[in-house]
This record gives structure tokens, sequence and C-alpha cells, in this order.
């Protein structure tokens, strides 16, 4: 049996993961039940095993599409993370219900590449470069599909949160994709950059805003050159993707709509953060939401939208590859996640 990471290790993993605006975060692996979490904590592989980006192909129309995973983390406040306060039993009951764990939130991080034509576009960029064999995948993700950072010609940034901004960036501080125009909106752009950002609406804990908004701006002022704002609505690149609202998660979150040869993704972002508690409510928030009332209608919006239209459906933190569809269950929802197709 292998033994798990020393106190030291994950003292570390702590400090590296809050700098990066992700809080405390739990050091086992993220799990799918309690017994399945259970067996990883006593069988774990080494590090060195852990290392080993998911991937999975698949088509929108005629463009060639894949999902890598960066990796896996969790928030050990479990329900504390969520709100509001007075929900958490009924939140407790539906992780039950559904075999999850109620003592931590797993989150997965899925990154989004598509090839059309000359372009090729990557989607959010995960944690870049980490001491951690849980995350920072994704590079090697895409080494073994045969992309080199060098032939990336657009990067879609939905916000600037650690797990989100900080993959556009090398470990030496130079951009990852030199020839990509980076894609954001002005008002995601234009709010980390501020002197004194507002988080007066925000349920995160106070002492994870500093780093948060340090990150952010290094992050920017390194991507500065590349940056081009566009607004809600936007069509770019000839039409393949159209940038969509999600504000509320942060100021400026944008989700995004891939179209191809009659063929439509909508890729959620973080709007949920959970493949059941965001979906059973979409009135419940996590903490990470800037601002809960803005997130909540946004989820409802797009919910009924994506229903009513029966689109395909991309999430950056539900259960791997994170495909599927969002379904009504009476004045709630439900992911139904895509089967595998080989």
């Amino acid at each position: 049996m292998t033994k798990r990471p020393d106190e030291t290790h994950n003292s570390s993993r702590r400090d590296m993961l809050k700098a990066l605006g992700l809080g405390a975060i739990a050091l086992g692996g993220s799990s799918l039940s309690q017994s399945t979490r259970l067996h990883a904590q006593s069988d774990r592989p080494e590090p060195n095993n852990v290392r080993n980006p998911w991937i999975y192909a698949f088509t929108i129309g005629d463009s060639e599409a894949w999902v890598i995973s960066d990796g896996h983390f969790s928030f050990n406040q479990g329900l504390d993370m969520m709100y509001p306060k007075n929900e958490r039993d009924e939140m407790k009951r539906t992780l039950e219900e559904n075999y999850e764990p109620t003592d931590t939130i797993p989150i997965y991080v899925n990154i989004l590449v598509i090839r059309k034509d000359s372009e090729i576009v990557v989607f959010d960029a995960g944690f870049g470069s980490v001491d951690n064999p849980d995350m920072g995948w994704f590079r090697e993700g895409l080494a073994t599909i045969g992309i080199h950072p060098s032939q990336v010609t657009a990067g879609f940034l939905s916000h600037a949160h650690g797990d989100h901004i900080d993959g556009f960036v090398n470990a030496d501080g130079k951009p990852l994709f030199p020839n990509a125009a980076i894609y954001t909106t002005p008002e995601e752009f234009s709010f980390w950059r501020q002197k004194d950002p507002d988080f007066s609406k925000s349920l995160r804990p106070p002492s994870w805003i500093p780093g948060m908004v340090r990150n952010a701006q290094e992050k920017f002022e390194i991507l500065a050159p590349q940056i081009q704002t566009v607004s809600v609505g936007t069509q770019a690149l000839s039409g393949l993707v159209t940038v969509e609202d999600g504000f509320g998660h942060t100021p400026g979150h944008s989700i995004f709509r891939i179209q191809s040869a009659g063929e439509s993704l909508l890729h959620i972002v973080d709007l949920v953060h959970n493949h059941l508690l965001m979906f059973r409510d979409p009135a419940w928030s996590i903490a990470l939401d800037h601002n809960p009332e803005l997130a909540v209608s946004a989820r409802r919006r797009v919910f009924a939208q994506a229903t009513e239209e029966r689109v395909r459906c991309f999430g950056f933190h539900v259960p791997w590859p994170g495909i599927g569809g969002i379904a009504a269950r009476n004045k709630a929802y439900a992911w139904i996640p895509e089967r595998l197709w080989w």
C-alpha cells in the first residue's frame, strides 16, 4: 500500500492554491462516491503515476475537438462553500441520494480545444505549471494530440480566476501561446486591472481576495499585448465562436457557443461547479460567485435556454469529459452526461 504525501508537502500545496485564489483545498483525490473516495485514500498511486492528462476526442460539425483534463482538486470546506446557508441540509440530502461525498466538493478541470481549418483554439488554459501531481496536465495533453503552443491561434479567457488564466503564462513568466490572440470581455479585463476591485457582494473568505487579485493583475500584465476585448454577442473566427453573457461568477464571466457545419456546443464554463447542486436548484451558489444574485440569474436564463434548444453543452467543472445536456426536472434541472463514443 502506498503512503500518502506527508504533512509538509500538504502544507505547501495549500499555500500554493491559496495564492491562486482557490483557498484551502482537500488533499485527497476527487471522487464520485464515498466508497471510491475511501478506496482512493488507501490505494492511491505514487505521484509519478498520477500525472496522466485524460483526453477525449470528438467533433462539432466539421471541427475537430478535444477535451483535455488539467486535473482535479477538492474544496475541503464542503457545503460551507455553498449558499444560502439555510438550504445546506437539502444540499446534503441531494449529495447523499447520489452517493456523493458531503464533506468535500470535488472539482474537475476540463479544457476544450478546437481545430478548424487554420485555427487552433483553446478555451481557458487551466493551472499552468504547478508543483502538484493532481493538476497542470494541460500542456502534456496538447503535446499528446500533436499541438505545440506556438500553433495555437486563439485563446478564449472566460474569466481571470487562477484555474482559467494561469495556464496562458509559462513558468518563466512569458505567454504560453505567443502567436494567439486572447479574447476576453471588456468587463473582465477592466475589473481586475482596477486598483481596488469591489468584492462587496462576494461571499468568498476575505483572506483569499488579495492573492487572487494580485495573480490576475500579474497575468493580465503579461498577456496585455495579446488581449483583444470582445463584447457579448461578438461572433469571432468567422462565426465559429459566439461570446455570450455568463456574468455573475465574475463581473465579465463569459460563456461560449461554438458552431460548425450546423452543429453547436454551448460551453457554460463556471456557471456550475458541481454536476448536482447548481442544477438541483440554480439559486444555490458557491462562495466563488462574485455577485451571487447575478450568477443565479445567469444560471436560470442559460439553463432554460439550453433545455428549450436541447443544445449539447460542455462544463469546465463537471465530471470529465464534461459533455452532456441540461434537462428540465419539474422546477429544477439535471445534468445528463453524454455517453462516450468510440
